[in-house]
């Protein structure tokens, strides 16, 4: 996927780039930026020597020397103090900043680390949030796959109410799922519910939507929608080569996260999504983390998948996306 959020260590990644979280010397520091020098080795410090510092929001670009990456793009984040200095406008910056150079370094993909939520004191859900909004609109206009390396999940975090909200979402639905077991998210759509609600259509096109494999209901969808093929996969979170294969085999089947992805960038309703997922052979189930999560943020209408993974992630689940 184009966007993944992982458990690493960022020093040891094999990617075309790592973004070093620095301070304005560039000289090393603690934190991610101690990581990089030492597993870099004392060249590193060197080419950063010449560079001459950097200003908060900017970003400079070195060789990787001994890291298993080409090249380093050190950004230097702002310090947090409250909210108010323009601190989120200059770590969205650090971002845009850094793609930029490995975009023009000609990088296929970038890891970075969660820039400023260290000892610069930016608070974890706030700097989740700026770095996924600002990657997503990146994202929209390149094919590169960026990753948020996270070295441990007491690092990352979504907001304390998100967390609470779907926790209690969560509880909630296993307790009935448990009350009842033979509970299903599967549903058996009549004939007159594959219509629009505004758009009527004939019995023979109802008949033949019945046999729909999952890619012809996917293009479908998306014609329906106005969508182009590249606003859908960049909006799923999908590989475009993935889409490619999906496209040109309509007897393709999915994982569940790509197919529930496609449903979440055409923003279908429940009933929508859970007819797609059982033309991949998938249904929702409230047994399953990962499906009530899904389901958390289509009953409220947020369809934003970098949100909606995050909480997967938070909750340690499969993430939306190829």
């Amino acid at each position: 996927m184009p966007f993944q959020i992982v458990r690493n260590d960022i020093t040891k990644m094999r990617v075309d780039a790592i973004v070093n979280a620095a301070n304005p010397t560039l000289l090393g520091g603690g934190g991610v930026d101690g990581a990089i020098h030492r597993a870099a080795g004392p060249s590193l410090l060197e080419a950063c020597r010449r560079l001459g510092g950097c200003k908060t929001g900017r970003a400079k670009i070195t060789a990787a020397y001994d890291l298993p990456c080409k090249y380093v793009i050190h950004t230097v984040g702002p310090v947090w103090q409250g909210g108010q200095e323009g601190e989120k406008k200059q770590l969205a910056s650090c971002y845009r900043k850094s793609l930029a150079l490995a975009e023009k370094a000609g990088c296929e993909t970038v890891a970075f680390p969660l820039i400023s939520s260290g000892s610069y004191g930016f608070p974890g859900d706030v700097a989740l949030a700026v770095a996924s909004e600002t990657i997503g609109k990146f994202l929209l206009n390149s094919d590169m796959t960026v990753y948020l390396a996270v070295f441990d999940r007491a690092s990352f975090r979504i907001s304390e109410k998100l967390f609470s909200d779907i926790e209690e979402y969560i509880d909630d639905r296993y307790a009935d799922a448990h009350a009842d077991r033979s509970v299903s998210r599967t549903v058996a759509l009549p004939i007159e519910a594959l219509t629009n609600a505004t758009e009527a259509i004939s019995l023979d096109e109802a008949v033949s939507q019945l046999d729909e494999s999952f890619s012809e209901m996917l293009l479908r969808k998306i014609d329906e929608r106005g969508m182009t093929d590249a606003e859908c996969y960049k909006k799923a979170n999908i590989d475009r080569k993935l889409f490619s294969k999906i496209r040109s085999d309509k007897l393709y089947r999915p994982s569940k996260p790509t197919a529930v992805a496609f449903a979440i960038a055409l923003e279908l309703p429940l009933a929508e999504t859970e007819e797609m997922l059982k033309k991949a052979g998938f249904a929702l189930s409230h047994s399953n983390k990962f499906d009530i999560i899904v389901e958390y943020f289509i009953e409220r209408g947020n369809f934003n998948i970098f949100e909606i993974n995050e909480a997967l992630f938070a909750f340690d689940q499969s993430l939306l996306g190829s």
